[in-house]
């Protein structure tokens, strides 16, 4: 079967396996391959609560951010493959560890098998929300896979300047792809939900508002990308309203010269963009920040503080 699960519409038989001769952009097999699985406690409040969220990252990216924190999945192919039943189990061990959701991070490029898994985790009485973490370079068709199946969706609006989601994802096309996927994904959960988060006892931990339901769209603010970051904010605004869940970000990690973060054709393709080679200043953080309470934004997600360092990308 040809893939086009995303907007790339690759339209070539995918190996079953990675490692065989591999065409399609994502460089992933027909087999779910994953780097990591843990409680993860560095998303939005909500999401992770004090127990944290129980994420697992997928091996293969269909995006390849140039500055992605995350290259040594996204791009260098680390990872086991898993079957829908061993996915299943690892559901269930995360749920055992007290995780507050199952976190299924950049998915799109496995639907078919995370499908069967969470059918099969349902079936055995799994009762946690599943939360979509995506780019946003979705297709629409792929995302009504998941209707009925996914609780939460966490996608990133990265940019409606074609220049940079060309220059820095190759997708010119991002802006109008993420404008569709979004909105797709708020047909499917168009009424935020939330609960106390429980402790082991089942009594309500008050301080955790956990999002059960409903769609945060996240944005990371990039260096000199602060005219993108407006015109994303004004967007989300326009078409969703005030109320609207945003989380806006300051954590670009700069990798350029961090030793072994990258690799030599990863860094050559930075080398192009010094504007990358840095962090987002305060001064940039806040004008978005400011654009926020100017239009009266209900519902954002900032970060206080340096967020922006390598000890926050997890070790796949």
């Amino acid at each position: 079967m040809r893939c086009n699960l995303c907007p790339r519409k690759c339209n070539i038989e995918r190996p079953e396996h990675a490692g065989e001769t591999v065409r399609n952009f994502c460089g992933e097999g027909n087999t779910m391959r994953i780097s990591r699985a843990a409680l993860h406690f560095w998303e939005e409040p909500c999401i992770s609560g004090s127990r944290g969220s129980g994420a697992v990252f997928f091996t293969g990216c269909n995006l390849k951010c140039i500055y992605c924190q995350n290259a040594a999945i996204s791009e260098n192919g680390k990872g086991r493959e898993v079957s829908p039943e061993e996915l299943c189990e690892i559901f269930f061990d995360l749920k055992k560890q007290g995780a507050n959701n199952i976190n299924l991070v950049t998915p799109s490029h496995f639907v078919p098998g995370i499908v069967s898994a969470i059918r099969l985790s349902k079936e055995r009485g799994f009762d946690l929300p599943f939360v979509c973490n995506s780019s946003a370079y979705e297709s629409v068709e792929t995302l009504k896979m998941l209707d009925g199946l996914i609780d939460i969706y966490l996608p990133d609006f990265k940019y409606t300047d074609t220049t940079m989601a060309a220059n820095y994802s190759h997708a010119k096309d991002y802006p109008v792809v993420a404008k569709a996927a979004i909105a797709e994904m708020m047909r499917q959960v168009p009424f935020p939900f939330f609960d106390a988060e429980k402790t082991g006892t089942e009594e309500p931990k008050e301080e955790y508002r956990i999002m059960k339901k409903g769609v945060i769209i996240r944005h990371l603010v990039l260096p000199l990308g602060v005219k993108n970051s407006l015109a994303v904010i004004d967007y989300l605004n326009e078409t969703y309203g005030p109320s609207v869940y945003i989380s806006v970000m300051s954590q670009y990690t700069p990798l350029y010269d961090v030793p072994g973060a990258l690799t030599e054709a990863q860094r050559k393709r930075l080398s192009a963009f010094p504007a990358l080679h840095r962090k987002v200043t305060k001064r940039e953080y806040e004008k978005v920040l400011s654009h926020c309470m100017e239009l009266g934004l209900e519902n954002v997600f900032i970060q206080e503080g340096d967020v922006a360092k390598e000890s926050f990308i997890p070790p796949f």
